[in-house]
């Protein structure tokens, strides 16, 4: 199966131009976390996600966000899956599955074998494996040797690892956004020559 591409951090009309050009299958809003940059209100992710090609799919990146804020999003169809990229447990996970019946995505900080172990048996949805919040830094991929289940791949990725990564891990998805900027704003030209070397992927 072919790996997935997720770009995040949209946060312009601007951007969503660039992703109706490109057509990743996913794309990730910030929402309400105003320690990072590319933080939107939800009635900017409302209107911006009414403008994304329909074909993409709209993920909201939360941080302990309160449980019912998700849900609205998730209802109205602004976003079709939650992120979660904080201290949100099993039980937050599992009440926002069962009463939105849409899929719910849970990061996952590696740093060892136990992270692994929480990844493999987190009961989101899917998991993204990431080195930290945003720190557009590579963990030790020899950790992946364990995963047991699919997975997003996120930290660190750019045009010059990313075949390598996806070639020898092949993890259902790759997530890039620092690296798709060029002073802060998503680079048109860098976001084109990440899906070309992604399309050149067997």
């Amino acid at each position: 199966m072919k790996t997935k591409i997720k770009l995040c951090g949209i946060k312009s009309i601007e951007d969503v131009g660039i992703m109706n050009e490109n057509l990743p299958d996913y794309c990730g809003f910030i929402i309400d976390f105003p320690k990072s940059h590319r933080s939107l209100t939800k009635e900017v992710v409302r209107e911006l996600s009414n403008k994304l090609d329909p074909s993409i799919k709209k993920v909201g990146v939360f941080v302990n966000s309160p449980i019912e804020d998700v849900m609205m999003l998730l209802e109205d169809d602004v976003i079709q899956m939650a992120q979660l990229h904080g201290d949100e447990d099993e039980d937050y996970i599992k009440e926002l599955q069962k009463k939105t019946n849409k899929p719910v995505m849970k990061v996952i900080i590696m740093r060892d074998e136990f992270d692994v172990f929480r990844a493999n048996e987190s009961p989101a949805d899917f998991v993204l494996l990431d080195a930290g919040k945003g720190s557009g830094q590579a963990f030790n991929w020899d950790l992946l040797k364990d995963m047991k289940r699919e997975y997003f791949l996120a930290g660190g990725l750019h045009e010059g690892n990313l075949k390598k990564a996806v070639v020898t891990l092949r993890p259902y998805a790759i997530d890039l956004s620092s690296s798709i900027e060029t002073d802060g704003r998503k680079d048109p030209q860098k976001v084109k020559t990440i899906m070309e070397i992604m399309g050149d992927i067997p």
